[in-house]
């Protein structure tokens, strides 16, 4: 049976976007596509040349996904791509690098509609793609992944990128143990980008509370130096039903996409200071917080969602999509008792 849609993944060989590439998966499976995964590289002089060629819009209709603007150009690295896609749409995650824009990007013909991750972006993403663009947000396998569970035995669970202050872990876990907290570490890292996303959510799973700071104040050199956003680390933890504490970053995606229970902002960066504050938030903990944080996620955060905007723009069927998109209504419906979720 020849696939409905082609998706294309474009892998920048960094675990940090494990959970894009599990996605991206998640993706083929659920809209019966055929995955492609290319490798970030340099284009060949030949492949520059041939996107100067206009593109005959036959073949599947086909998603790029992208770590960032410039993995745009990655479908010139497909064989005969001009003749193999039909209707092309591309996500951009990283998509505040809207200085990476490739000029490629620019030229009327190259994609038919362009998704990208923060909302601040539009503007500046729509004054230099000439076709329609819109936000479609990172989110979570909130329905296979994802859980209530209301007895977490982790406390606290530091992963990815933290302020030097939550940096080593060993005098992070003796802190909180000198407070009566349970601390976890980070987790372990697979290569394999599906049994990554199952084992940190596994862990996840288990925790109350989730350190994430915004790049205002744990900056690195990958960091964008000005322009604040999440990423999967805050969807992931509540997806998980776990709460994020840290810094929240100041972006509209935060503004439109969580809710009270979702954050617990610590106001610093001291571990000391942000201690205290974990100390009493542990102690008034209940499993109703896990319980409203993966109701909200299955609710805004699912991937599902983000799936089903894509096949609208693309125009295509996806039952088992369509499937899961009523078993996740049905869930909320359910569990989602007055005051609950509300």
């Amino acid at each position: 049976m020849e696939a409905s849609i082609q998706i294309v993944y474009v892998d920048p060989g960094s675990p940090g976007y494990h959970l894009v590439h599990y996605m991206a998966r998640l993706a083929a499976e659920l809209m019966g596509g055929e995955l492609v995964v290319l490798h970030a590289r340099s284009l060949t002089l030949i492949e520059k040349l041939d996107g100067l060629l206009s593109r005959k819009r036959r073949g599947a209709p086909s998603l790029l996904i992208c770590p960032g603007p410039s993995a745009l150009t990655a479908i010139l690295q497909i064989r005969n791509w001009r003749k193999r896609h039909g209707r092309l749409v591309a996500w951009v995650f990283d998509s505040f690098w809207t200085d990476a824009i490739p000029r490629y990007a620019s030229r009327a013909g190259a994609f038919d509609h362009v998704f990208v991750t923060e909302k601040e972006d539009l503007a500046t993403w729509t004054r230099m793609i000439p076709v329609p663009v819109e936000w479609l947000p990172w989110g979570s396998d909130v329905l296979r992944l994802g859980s209530a569970n209301p007895q977490r035995r982790f406390d606290l669970l530091r992963f990815g990128r933290q302020p030097p202050e939550w940096e080593d872990d060993v005098s992070s876990a003796a802190d909180c143990e000198s407070r009566g907290l349970r601390f976890q570490g980070r987790p372990p890292v697979f290569d394999d980008a599906t049994d990554n996303e199952r084992s940190l959510m596994r862990i996840l799973n288990d925790t109350k509370f989730a350190l994430a700071f915004s790049n205002r104040v744990a900056a690195s050199d990958y960091t964008h130096p000005e322009r604040e956003y999440i990423t999967g680390r805050w969807t992931e933890a509540l997806g998980a039903g776990a709460t994020v504490a840290g810094v929240p970053p100041r972006s509209e995606s935060v503004r439109s996409l969580l809710w009270d229970e979702a954050m617990l902002d610590l106001g610093t960066v001291s571990r000391a200071e942000g201690l205290e504050v974990i100390v009493r938030a542990v102690r008034e903990w209940t499993p109703m917080r896990a319980r409203v944080n993966y109701l909200k996620s299955l609710e805004r955060l699912d991937w599902r969602w983000r799936f089903k905007e894509i096949v609208r723009v693309l125009g295509i069927e996806a039952p088992l999509l369509d499937a899961e998109l009523n078993r996740i209504r049905q869930m909320v419906d359910c569990q989602g008792e007055a005051g609950t979720i509300g």
